[in-house]
């Protein structure tokens, strides 16, 4: 049976599917009481609560004063590496190189055009106003990394490792997150719709204010995953990967139809 909450309160829990009668049939086909489902859902939730309460994302640490970098022009190698410096007001574009590393790099105001880095690793890297729309950054290895106010409509991060990354405030519409390895990330007031997270591992990861309508997230575990604060009217999920999964009780109606149950006014 699915753990679908979203409060602290266990008589918020009895009337998530709107009639109390809808648990009790469950219950009694599983030979539990709904006094005892309902007591353990509330301390998974508080247990989960307690975690995102906890869940710090570390953020860059780069140096205040960093040397601008000009860069339209140069051409990328593979295995090239770029440090502490700061990269702005261009376009990059044209660019295929596997293996090209980023420490320690601000990218202000930045369009990155036809771009394709392979296991690109960044690690302290801040991204601010750039658009990274349909980049293709396959198999990347992102550590302490922030993206503020960009445009990564369509952007490629298929089969990346994610570690310590915040993406605040931005348009990532048809973004590909597929086989993803992602620990500590938060999307928050972002847009995420048609986003693909097919087979991805969620560990810590906060979705906040964000819209996730459309998104698949089809083989991706999403035990402690709070969805409360974001907007959607479908995604793509199994019944055995919603297990665990925190959202509203607006939602949980949508989700209803996963258990074959039918909810009447």
């Amino acid at each position: 049976m699915a753990l679908i909450v979203s409060r602290e309160k266990v008589e918020y829990i009895n009337d998530m599917l709107v009639k109390r009668e809808v648990i009790d049939n469950q219950c009694r086909a599983v030979s539990v009481t709904s006094l005892t489902l309902s007591l353990y859902i509330l301390g998974e939730v508080i247990r989960i609560k307690k975690l995102q309460t906890h869940l710090k994302i570390l953020l860059p640490d780069i140096p205040e004063e960093l040397a601008e970098v000009i860069f339209s022009d140069r051409r990328i190698c593979n295995e090239d590496y770029f440090e502490m410096g700061k990269i702005s007001n261009c376009i990059i574009e044209n660019q295929r190189a596997e293996r090209v590393c980023f420490d320690k790099v601000i990218f202000k105001n930045v369009i990155f055009n036809k771009v394709n880095f392979s296991r690109l690793e960044l690690t302290n890297v801040i991204f601010v106003n750039c658009d990274l729309s349909n980049a293709d950054f396959n198999e990347a290895i992102m550590h302490q990394v922030e993206i503020k106010n960009c445009k990564i409509l369509g952007i490629n991060l298929l089969g990346a490792t994610l570690r310590n990354v915040l993406f605040d405030n931005c348009y990532g519409d048809y973004a590909t997150f597929c086989n993803a390895n992602c620990k500590q990330v938060k999307f928050h007031n972002s847009s995420l719709a048609n986003a693909d997270f097919y087979k991805s591992t969620l560990l810590h990861v906060h979705f906040s204010n964000s819209n996730l309508d459309q998104i698949q997230l089809s083989g991706t575990k999403l035990a402690g995953i709070d969805l409360t604060s974001c907007e959607f009217r479908q995604i793509s999920v199994t019944i055995e990967d919603v297990q665990g999964c925190i959202v509203s009780p607006q939602q949980a109606v949508g989700f209803s139809r996963l258990f074959g149950l039918i909810i009447k006014d």
